[in-house]
């Protein structure tokens, strides 16, 4: 069983605007009295009775967090946890139960919970740990959609102007570069000026900052 629930927000931004917070847990009255102190707050919730709800949803794509039960029928909240870190969903997460214990909530926090609460959990602190979270998943959004933007002008460059680039990003002088490709180093400063002109950087310590959030596989 899955409810949905949501309610105007205390702005003039549209409902869909704010993040979602999916509270997941197999007790009904708790699942309830949870959506409805979420909704206090002025954030749209969504309602899960199992963990399975949860992956078969599209909400796992939108803004927000997860307020997860730990022990429930069938796949845990520490389990489905796994399971999206293994996909790559970065999604932050805070843990709920009544039956915790320090060995499960040091794992929790390793594996980078927000917070392992236990019921019955005090509406401020769990409200706190959602902000905290809420503001994490913005900053980890805010952050892909930077590198986004940086990988899709990435792919403007020709190979060789990727290359001085990528040396020139490693800290290189033109010279350096120019022994290292076998090039000039007036062929080097071309295909450095044309690059960075495409990229929109305007030194190198704008290049190095936009490389430092790419992928490994760009080092």
């Amino acid at each position: 069983m899955m409810t949905h629930k949501t309610t105007p927000r205390p702005t003039d931004a549209h409902p869909d605007d704010r993040p979602t917070v999916m509270v997941v847990d197999d007790d009904i009255a708790i699942r309830e009295a949870l959506s409805d102190l979420v909704e206090s707050a002025g954030y749209a919730v969504v309602a899960f009775s199992s963990t399975q709800d949860v992956l078969s949803s599209e909400t796992l794509d939108m803004p927000g967090c997860l307020v997860l039960d730990v022990r429930m029928p069938g796949a845990s909240g520490l389990e489905l946890h796994r399971q999206l870190q293994r996909s790559g969903n970065t999604k932050p997460v805070i843990f709920l139960t009544g039956f915790g214990d320090i060995p499960m909530s040091v794992d929790a926090m390793r594996g980078g919970a927000i917070d392992f609460l236990t019921k019955p959990v005090r509406d401020q602190t769990l409200l706190d740990a959602i902000a905290v979270a809420l503001a994490k998943d913005a900053k980890q959004r805010a952050a892909a959609a930077k590198r986004k933007v940086t990988l899709d002008l990435l792919d403007t460059l020709t190979p060789r102007e990727l290359e001085v680039l990528k040396q020139v990003a490693k800290g290189r002088l033109n010279k350096q570069i120019a022994f290292e490709l076998t090039i000039s180093e007036v062929t080097v400063k071309l295909h450095r000026s044309n690059a960075m002109r495409k990229m929109g950087l305007r030194s190198v310590s704008d290049l190095i900052h936009a490389w430092q959030s790419l992928p490994e596989n760009f080092h």
